[in-house]
């Protein structure tokens, strides 16, 4: 596609990457859990920071995308993630994630030296002269990209069309987006795994950003919110809250359990459930948590 498209909405999962015990990615899982997403309706997929992207060499990035893309073949919008810690960098990233076939970008601002707020609106609108298609801002915790600072780079550059929020709390921030923006082209998403996307949906988000284990879940809660049954699409939402919860575990821990849900719900080999370190992995007992909720949630 790799034209600009400002109408992007629905469901958009960031895959996770199947890894066997030597680091080496499985390649055929991952088309696996492309199909995956697919078929049960999604409406995108992302390759970002619960793909690991961080994890892996550029080579490996660009074989990632390549096989996302030509499984997708057309069929959903590919999102890749192309931020770094120079312009420069995040510039040679973008152009490489388009040739490759990317729909979209989402960046995140460079974090290692703390950055004012022109300087990153320079960073934004540098790389949005680059290249030709939407960019979602990515903004989070470690790396904030407060509602003024969305306008101010959503003013400079078409491109520049949508934002994922993700700094907690999430609600107030997408209200005060929706608040600010006037004549700006600027699209509301919601990530951090989805744990409150009702609650978002209802205040302007258009879309949701969650991990990759339960995209038959987050489809049914957008299906019935935007036919009109946000009650349903609250319990649902509220039926899963205790894996969302399980789900959102920091230091690896996420990767680890997301790899580990994929295998038991069929979509991973066991091979594919290993994480790169440095990271932390779930006891035990941890899993058969996972387990008994699992089944309790008839996910497996």
């Amino acid at each position: 596609m790799n034209n600009l498209n400002n109408s992007f909405q629905g469901i958009f999962p960031i895959l996770s990457t199947p890894s066997d015990k030597n680091g080496n990615i499985v390649f055929e899982d991952l088309r696996k859990e492309v199909e995956w997403m697919i078929q049960n309706g999604v409406n995108g997929v992302g390759i970002a920071i619960a793909s690991e992207i961080y994890k892996y060499s550029e080579k490996e990035r660009d074989e990632i995308l390549s096989t996302v893309v030509d499984q997708v073949n057309g069929r959903v919008i590919v999102v890749m993630n192309t931020g770094g810690e120079s312009t420069d960098l995040s510039i040679h990233y973008s152009k490489k994630a388009i040739e490759l076939g990317a729909d979209a970008l989402m960046i995140r601002p460079a974090t290692f030296i703390p950055t004012t707020f022109q300087e990153n609106i320079n960073y934004f609108t540098e790389i949005s002269k680059t290249v030709k298609c939407p960019i979602f801002m990515q903004d989070q915790s470690s790396a904030q990209i407060s509602p003024s600072l969305a306008i101010e780079c959503a003013k400079r550059s078409d491109n520049l069309c949508y934002i994922k929020v993700e700094t907690p709390p999430t609600i107030p921030r997408i209200t005060e987006l929706v608040s600010l923006r006037a004549n700006e082209n600027i699209k509301i998403f919601g990530g951090a795994g989805g744990a409150y996307c009702v609650e978002e949906f209802s205040r302007g988000s258009i879309g949701t950003m969650p991990g990759s284990t339960m995209p038959d879940v987050w489809v049914k809660i957008w299906n019935n919110f935007i036919s009109g049954d946000v009650e349903e699409a609250f319990k649902i939402q509220n039926r899963f809250s205790p894996l969302i919860k399980i789900l959102s575990q920091t230091l690896g821990l996420s990767a680890f359990i997301y790899k580990y849900i994929m295998i038991r719900r069929g979509v991973f080999s066991e091979k594919s459930g290993y994480v790169r370190g440095p990271s932390l992995r779930p006891d035990n007992l941890h899993l058969e948590e996972i387990d008994m909720l699992l089944e309790e949630l008839e996910l497996i």
